[in-house]
Order: structure tokens, then C-alpha cells, then sequence
């Protein structure tokens, strides 16, 4: 699919709000109603809307340690990849994860209460697969966060 000014235009409103109507999405893209929602509806079904959900606040949840987890393997075999991401899927501290090029081969971001709770997230998760090294940094200070992808102008996809 070929994306235009007004596709990336939708893309940015859904991401910044999704609450907004889509009354509300055609009057800032210059569309009518109707022709908006069709966009909408193929911007979804091509898979440039992957789903819709809610942002909660972790520090009002109790989360408030933000944990980046490197973790180091000497095991690189397939079955073992898809094992250990099996495993770290089960644990709903893990927000985010990621095969890593360089040093360390995994990095795993982490929400906890505590530091408490982190070493018990810790202890599981070393009984749960063998590794080499892990080794955990700790946010102090949460500076810059965000959903929004920066999204291309058509002017930058011309060049």
C-alpha cells in the first residue's frame, strides 16, 4: 500500500489520540467523514495499525523500577532462542525484549515495585533458563518516553 500526506496525517492522530472520532480525524485531514473511516479501515487491514490500546501510568500502578536487563548466552542454537523467549514471555515484568548484535545478546526492559521485587523477578528468571551473564541497569530518571514512531513527510520520501 501506498502511503500519502493524508495517510501519514491519520497515522499521526491516531497515535498521538486514539480517542479521537473519526468526524473529528476528517475535519483536521480535509476529508468527509466516510471517506476517512474507508482510509482508517485500509491503514488497519495493511497492518500500519497494529492495535489500539490504552497507556497506563506505571508509577500510579506501583511500577515505578524501570530495570534494562543485558543478558549474555552461550547458547545460540534455534531451539534454545525460541525456549528462552518462551520462558521470558511468561514473565509480565518484561514490557519489552530484544536479540541484541554486539556484547550482550539479549536486553530485556523490566517494571517492577521495587528493588525487592526486581530480585525476585531475578532469581525466577535465572531458574527458569540457563545464562551466562545478566547483567541489570537501573533507571534513576525517566527522561524521554513515547509511542508516537516518527513518521516520514512525503517531502522526506521524495528524497
Amino acid at each position: 500500500m501506498h502511503l500519502d500526506e493524508i495517510d501519514l496525517q491519520l497515522l499521526a492522530l491516531i497515535q498521538s489520540d486514539d480517542s479521537i472520532s473519526t468526524e473529528g480525524m476528517a475535519q483536521q485531514v480535509g476529508l468527509s467523514k466516510t471517506p476517512c473511516w474507508r482510509r482508517v479501515q485500509k491503514l488497519e487491514q495493511a497492518g500500519f495499525i497494529k492495535r489500539r490500546v490504552a497507556l497506563l501510568d506505571a508509577e500510579k500502578l506501583g511500577l515505578g523500577v524501570s530495570v534494562f536487563v543485558q543478558v549474555k548466552t552461550n547458547q545460540h542454537d534455534a531451539n534454545w532462542a525460541d525456549e528462552f523467549a518462551r520462558v521470558v514471555a511468561e514473565f509480565p515484568e518484561v514490557v519489552e525484549f530484544y536479540r541484541m548484535a554486539g556484547e550482550y545478546d539479549y536486553l530485556l526492559r523490566v517494571l517492577v515495585k521495587d528493588i525487592p521485587a526486581y530480585d525476585k523477578f531475578y532469581k525466577r528468571l535465572i531458574s527458569a533458563t540457563a545464562l551466562t551473564d545478566v547483567n541489570s541497569n537501573f533507571a534513576m530518571e525517566q527522561i524521554k518516553w513515547t509511542t508516537q514512531l516518527p513518521l516520514p513527510s512525503l517531502n522526506e520520501k521524495a528524497g
